[in-house]
């Protein structure tokens, strides 16, 4: 007995499943299952049950936020002992003081910033086919390290192609055909006449089923127009194709005679032949001639083609026709085609496994074609392994963690199956892609980090269920969007790179004033001056920073690594040091006469301006001369915007008052501040140009 657990739900027989639709026939079913107990019932259970994670960007941002709160209110605390026993500032006025230094540490720009530049991307990608539903999944595009993709259409043309033909013992490239040939003649007329596709060549449209397509199309290359051989030999009779039978029969005139051609399943109807064709005449098809022919059958699927057999009949008349005259065929021969790869995802695959990416194909297909087609697109290498959905499910958690790794190709697999492949490879702490179309495939969309939905074929539900929609239904424009992703999160940390080292800067002078017992660097309006104008325009400008080559030749980001790492805090305090002195000797410089207000007009000054210059230090990891300033005009326009905001603080007489500028400032101190300033951005773009003659040479 066989259950239908033991069954793959797509070979399954003699069921009717909720949803599906009845195009003719009748039948009397027996119910074996209502609401939630059906398949689709199922869908929707696994849709429910299925929670989404936070992206890795999301993680990132929680821990450092939690992190750098506890930080900054520790040194808030400090700075406000410090004002009130060492400088001897009033409780209120060093408490005041402390809030406003909260206010600037903290960059409260930040999450308008990412919202931004994930808003930006999104507009990116969708000018490149993919769709973007969730301004989050952006980012998280940049941490995919293994991608599950369906097959037709994704990785495939969804067009089926002809390819190999075998007829009169000859297996031969379907260009290569003689139609001085009778056999390979009569396997050309059987495959156009028991068809009812058609083909325009003028303007590459088609109409019918696309393995019929394929049939038209070989007969076009040979200059055979179907519409006009089939108006020379009408249908005189059919039996339309079946899933049960795997056949379909056409009844035509062929000079006086009544004649059936039929095609279908190699299986089937080398079952019903008697004779083989050959170009000696016919002759008896023995179990011997059967088995060369399913060897050649074997041999084409082994390639990844689909294979049709054709075979004809000759009857007494013209007469309605049953299934009684399918027996006792004449065998003509095999015509294989293919839905062939597209030549772009071919190397999309290769560009992902460069960039560490793991493409894993996922098809209803039967295995041996599955694995022909990811072998010629790169996906199935030796040593890989091809796994059905029966033989998933004998698989425990552990067995399947132990192969997951060698397993490219899954063949045949139902809804719960994907769901454990996505399942798997997060547990390996993996950020997995899913793609997919059908209602079917909407739990594992739902699971997977990027659930990505077909916009040609897929179903709105599929849709609803993703994060992203590919408009074109291509594979190559998920790793394009891969790409984009892995530029949004490096944007987005070079923005936390100039804020913080901004912040830092600002903190050191603070603390420095305090434990010398100075007055004061900046007033509370300097800080929230430069926290809310000067530092948003630069931070959202980096943001905009187009991808740079060699984002692909990158391993994908660990999602477990803090957005704050080691070295991105050795630069944040580096570069805010280097701010913090030449602000401080500002600082010093006003002070000279014992001003305090110039003092921190000075430093106020110098701190703005110097984070200005610092908007082109954090565009990217290579010198300024490398970048050009000509790739980013937003950075440039962000530039002159905070100088004309700070020109107007310093020199316009109601702003001058407004922001606590001192009355003695005047054009000698702008040039002084003008040169410290700038000073850090030499020293930084300096060691960026070193790296970039070290990488040069490694290169």
């Amino acid at each position: 007995m066989i259950t239908g657990g033991q069954v793959a739900l797509g070979d399954q027989k003699s069921m009717v499943f909720s949803g599906s639709l009845v195009t003719y026939g009748r039948a009397t079913v027996l119910v074996t299952a209502t609401g939630m107990n059906t398949e689709l019932g199922k869908i929707a259970a696994l849709m429910n049950q299925t929670q989404q994670r936070k992206t890795p960007l999301q993680q990132s941002l929680d821990s450092f936020s939690a992190k750098l709160a506890i930080v900054i209110m520790a040194i808030c605390a400090v700075v406000f002992a410090l004002s009130v026993f060492r400088t001897g500032m009033g409780v209120l006025d060093s408490l005041m003081f402390a809030v406003a230094l909260a206010v600037a540490a903290i960059p409260e720009a930040l999450s308008s910033i990412v919202t931004i530049v994930l808003a930006m991307g999104t507009q990116k990608m969708a000018r490149q086919n993919a769709i973007m539903k969730d301004l989050k999944a952006v980012e998280s595009l940049g941490s995919v390290s293994v991608i599950c993709s369906d097959k037709t259409g994704t990785l495939t043309q969804n067009k089926m192609t002809p390819q190999k033909v075998y007829a009169d013992g000859s297996l031969l490239e379907g260009d290569d055909l003689e139609l001085v040939n009778d056999v390979q003649r009569l396997l050309l007329k059987a495959a156009l006449l028991a068809s009812d596709a058609t083909n325009n060549e003028e303007t590459g449209s088609s109409i019918g089923d696309p393995t019929e397509v394929a049939l038209v199309m070989l007969g076009e290359k040979f200059g055979v127009d179907e519409e006009t051989y089939r108006a020379q030999h009408p249908r005189l009779g059919e039996l339309a194709f079946d899933s049960d039978r795997k056949l379909m029969s056409t009844l035509h005139d062929i000079d006086g005679v009544p004649t059936l051609f039929t095609k279908g399943a190699i299986d089937v109807l080398l079952d019903r032949s008697k004779w083989l064709l050959t170009r000696e005449g016919k002759v008896e098809l023995t179990p011997e001639r059967k088995e060369e022919i399913a060897r050649v059958n074997m041999e084409l699927s082994m390639e990844g083609l689909r294979v049709l057999a054709f075979a004809y009949k000759e009857i007494d008349s013209v007469r309605p026709l049953t299934l009684e005259d399918e027996n006792e065929f004449t065998f003509i021969g095999l015509i294989s085609m293919i839905d062939p790869p597209r030549p772009e995802a071919v190397q999309a695959v290769a560009d992902a496994k460069r960039g560490g990416i793991r493409t894993i194909m996922i098809t209803g297909d039967h295995k041996v074609t599955a694995s022909a087609i990811a072998r010629q697109l790169g996906i199935f290498r030796d040593g890989d392994e091809a796994v059905s959905g029966l033989e998933l499910d004998q698989m425990t958690d552990a067995d399947l963690d132990g192969r997951l790794e060698k397993i490219s190709v899954y063949a045949r697999v139902s809804p719960e199956h994907k769901i454990r492949i996505v399942n798997a490879w997060q547990r390996k702490g993996n950020i997995v892609s899913m793609t997919g179309d059908g209602v079917n495939d909407a739990p594992a969309l739902k699971k997977a980090d990027i659930g990505v939905a077909m916009g040609i074929t897929g179903t709105e539900v599929s849709k609803d269920a993703a994060s992203m929609i590919l408009a074109d239904d291509n594979f190559a424009t998920i790793v394009k969007a891969v790409v984009n992703g892995r530029s949004v999160y490096a944007n987005i940390k070079n923005a936390i790179q100039f804020l913080l080292s901004g912040n830092t800067a600002g903190i050191f002078c603070v603390l420095y004033a305090s434990l010398l017992a100075l007055p004061v660097p900046f007033q509370p309006v300097h800080l929230l001056f430069i926290n809310l104008l000067t530092d948003s325009l630069p931070a959202i400008a980096i943001g905009m920073e187009p991808a740079r080559r060699g984002l692909l030749d990158q391993k994908p980001r660990d999602p477990k690594e803090p957005i704050l790492s080691r070295d991105l805090l050795t630069r944040i305090g580096g570069q805010g040091l280097l701010i913090a002195i030449v602000t401080m000797i500002a600082f010093y410089l006003g002070y000279q006469g014992g001003d305090a207000v110039l003092a921190s007009t000075m430093a106020f000054a110098t701190l703005t301006l110097a984070r200005l210059f610092h908007g082109f230090n954090c565009r990217g990891d290579a010198s300024i001369f490398r970048l050009k300033f000509s790739t980013n005009k937003y950075s440039v326009m962000a530039f002159f915007a905070g100088v004309v905001l700070l020109l107007a603080v310093l020199f316009i007489p109601g702003l001058k008052g407004l922001f606590m500028v001192a009355p003695a400032f005047g054009v000698a101190n702008l040039g002084e501040i003008v040169l410290l300033a700038f000073l850090p951005t030499l020293v930084i773009q300096i060691i960026k140009v070193i790296g970039d003659v070290r990488r040069g040479k490694e290169n």
